[in-house]
């Protein structure tokens, strides 16, 4: 089968919801694993997330056109909700029969996992749903500002129910994608000496490290850099605290002004060369929208996909 994934949000100004969790970071996320699930079952899968949008309702234009040129069987929308701190479950929306028929399933294993069951609901009010030629889902995994619903969440379960719902099965092998780099597990000297070059950072003599697996003078010189950089202690090893600034960096998560983001706002303000504060203030936006004018993007001072992509690739 030839399916559409949505990965709600992500495209700046177009962001998701903000609770215990941030929206474009679990659909994100969830999508990523959804996508490596299906094609390792034998799927065609087209990833119907846009890479960048003036606009909110262009980044809904966009995720439409794509389903509609590359003609997939199943447009399903991935999302989570928020409200009140109070309202919890998931649901899934539909405009037709056959849309419900793929509803139930996906909302019924999901609710499999502990989450209260409300309902396939009429999602005739959804521009995803309204505007795809073909047969479309909306997913609300769960609440993100439910204490109840984030106890309750796991990223590989809910990939897992989401595909089974979708196709009745699981892939036989392990699929396990790293969806997002701050939780990457490898912590090798060699992975390292690539991520720091990949961050701009150079050793003592302003040179790039030789990404040769050894821990020698050149990359503890890059260490202590970075340490300085992002306000760590600087000791020249790379150690728990040091390899989660590299992964919240490496992660790419979306900023924007006013963000009092500490280590990767520090990074940010590195890379732009203005005073390293932490704190993504006037000074910052300006340098930040210099930096996307230059590169050719919107120059709307929001560190999206699109700016790290410039910033980091």
């Amino acid at each position: 089968m030839k399916f559409g994934i949505d990965i709600g949000h992500n495209c700046p100004p177009d962001t998701g919801a903000r609770g215990i969790k941030i929206e474009d970071n679990l659909t994100l996320d969830v999508g990523n694993r959804v996508i490596s699930k299906l094609r390792a079952l034998g799927h065609q899968v087209v990833d119907c997330k846009p890479d960048r949008a003036s606009t909110v309702g262009e980044s809904l234009r966009k995720r439409c056109a794509t389903a509609n040129a590359s003609e997939v069987e199943l447009f399903v929308s991935i999302h989570f909700n928020a409200f009140n701190r109070q309202a919890n479950g998931t649901e899934v929306f539909a405009i037709s029969d056959t849309g419900r028929k793929f509803a139930k399933p996906v909302l019924d294993e999901i609710v499999k996992l502990g989450f209260f069951n409300r309902g396939v609901k009429n999602g005739s009010h959804l521009f995803v749903l309204k505007n795809t030629n073909m047969v479309a889902i909306l997913i609300e995994c769960c609440f993100i500002d439910s204490q109840k619903d984030m106890n309750l969440y796991n990223p590989e379960a809910m990939a897992n129910a989401i595909v089974k719902g979708l196709t009745g099965k699981l892939p036989t092998a392990a699929v396990t994608p790293v969806a997002d780099e701050e939780d990457n597990p490898d912590t090798t000297i060699q992975r390292l000496q690539k991520a720091l070059n990949r961050l701009k950072i150079t050793d003592k003599n302003g040179r790039s490290l030789l990404e040769d697996g050894i821990n020698g003078a050149t990359t503890k010189s890059a260490i202590e850099k970075f340490q300085s950089i992002t306000g760590i202690q600087q000791t020249g090893i790379a150690g728990d605290t040091t390899w989660n600034a590299i992964n919240q960096i490496l992660a790419k998560r979306v900023i924007r002004v006013n963000h009092a983001g500490g280590i990767v706002v520090r990074y940010l303000q590195f890379r732009l060369g203005v005073e390293i504060d932490g704190v993504y203030g006037p000074q910052t936006e300006a340098a930040m929208k210099r930096f996307q004018q230059q590169n050719g993007l919107t120059a709307d001072g929001i560190v999206g996909p699109i700016t790290w992509q410039k910033l980091i690739g």
